[in-house]
């Protein structure tokens, strides 16, 4: 068919003649391979004379292409808005949805389109009641408004009471805003909605706190601190935003929230790792150096997880020189045994095996006088080798 590189490139008059001819009216919907139409075509390069033309043959608003996108659809993503008044004069549906679920609206809202925006909810209007529109994931116009940071897409959707509900997926558009530093749209989120909102928390219990931490977000950080954001809230795993800045080595979240937060130290999450184990775990030394600076506390430092391991052990196996030094001079204890009776020192081997003969060398460098008690090193990882199982 000649149809679609007429309407792609803009030439209307050539259209016009031909779809004034009577033979090729049953033609004006012609597909071609991924099911796009003239007229999906013509407002993807924002040709409105054709657009006009093929809407005058009766070309289908209705048609979808194997996205399962319509015109509509096209014309929110590219922002033609003249297109896009054209569609909706002729009653193009503002609410159909692609393979997706996304509707125009989620397309304009994602894309920044703030005219064609403001004319799908004109539209919307004419709708007694507005359904919450969600797409397969469950997110919301808004929430993909705020995820891109379009802070006038986001007002324009916030006076419209139907995106007042906390429908949707639970990572809430809140969550979307911090976790991409859109200061300007989660602040207009809490204005609007309510400081409530701050603590909201998704299917995995993580808050917005959680979200800009894990993203090393300083200002929304502040801003949702601001609001009462609960500092030391845990997750489903039983990490707080600390513990996911630590692991993730996002210095700045983590200086923040040690210093003028005040977070909680000596939380643990479900695997009792402290943030100082999580950071050392990772190899992050500025984090888990940040942190230290605020322990005072000799039991913080010598704190175990549920491997028995103290953050001196999981320092030395990452080998953060110094952070170990710190740990040291704050009271960190050498003789300290993890679940596989390893002092820290032991802990540096790469494998099981090799700790057993460091083991043996030590124990042989520092013979065991009849006055002098065993020491604890070489003491507990002979133990360990004698009455470990032997391998097959």
């Amino acid at each position: 068919s000649v149809y679609p590189p007429l309407a792609t490139n803009g030439h209307s008059e050539c259209l016009r003649l031909l779809i004034g001819n009577a033979d090729l009216q049953s033609a004006v919907d012609v597909q071609d391979g991924n099911g796009q139409t003239p007229l999906m075509l013509s407002v993807l390069s924002g040709h409105t004379d054709c657009v006009y033309s093929l809407l005058n043959k009766g070309a289908s608003v209705e048609a979808k292409d194997k996205w399962g996108r319509t015109a509509l659809h096209r014309g929110a993503v590219t922002g033609h808005e003249e297109c896009v008044e054209a569609l909706l004069q002729h009653s193009a549906s503002f609410l159909v949805r692609d393979c997706k679920g996304r509707t125009p609206v989620h397309l304009a809202a994602a894309s920044g389109h703030i005219g064609v925006l403001g004319g799908l909810l004109h539209a919307a209007q004419s709708v007694e009641t507005l359904p919450v529109i969600t797409d397969n994931q469950g997110y919301t116009p808004l929430h993909w408004a705020c995820y891109n940071g379009h802070d006038t897409c986001v007002e324009v959707l916030l006076e419209q009471e139907v995106f007042h509900k906390t429908e949707g997926n639970s990572f809430s558009p809140l969550h979307c805003a911090v976790i991409n530093d859109n200061e300007g749209a989660a602040e207009m989120l809490i204005d609007t909605l309510g400081p409530a909102i701050v603590n909201a928390t998704d299917t995995k219990n993580r808050t917005p706190l959680h979200a800009a931490a894990f993203t090393d977000h300083v200002e929304c950080l502040q801003l949702l601190l601001g609001h009462n954001a609960q500092v030391n809230s845990p997750d489903a795993s039983g990490k707080t935003s600390l513990m996911m800045a630590a692991e993730n080595g996002q210095t700045n979240a983590v200086e923040l929230l040690v210093s003028s937060a005040k977070a909680e130290l000596t939380l643990q999450d479900a695997v009792k790792n402290t943030a100082l184990h999580l950071a050392c775990s990772k190899g992050h030394e500025t984090s888990a150096l940040l942190i230290l600076e605020k322990i005072t506390d000799r039991n913080l430092i010598n704190s175990t997880n549920a491997a028995l391991q103290t953050p001196l052990h999981v320092a030395a196996r990452n080998g953060l020189t110094v952070v170990v030094q710190e740990l040291l001079a704050k009271g960190a204890s050498v003789l300290a045994v993890d679940e596989n009776g390893y002092t820290p020192a032991l802990a540096c081997a790469p494998n099981k095996d090799v700790a057993d003969c460091l083991a043996l060398i030590l124990a042989t460098m520092m013979p065991v006088s009849p006055c002098t008690p065993a020491p604890s090193l070489s003491f507990s990882a002979i133990n360990h080798y004698t009455t470990s199982p032997s391998k097959s």
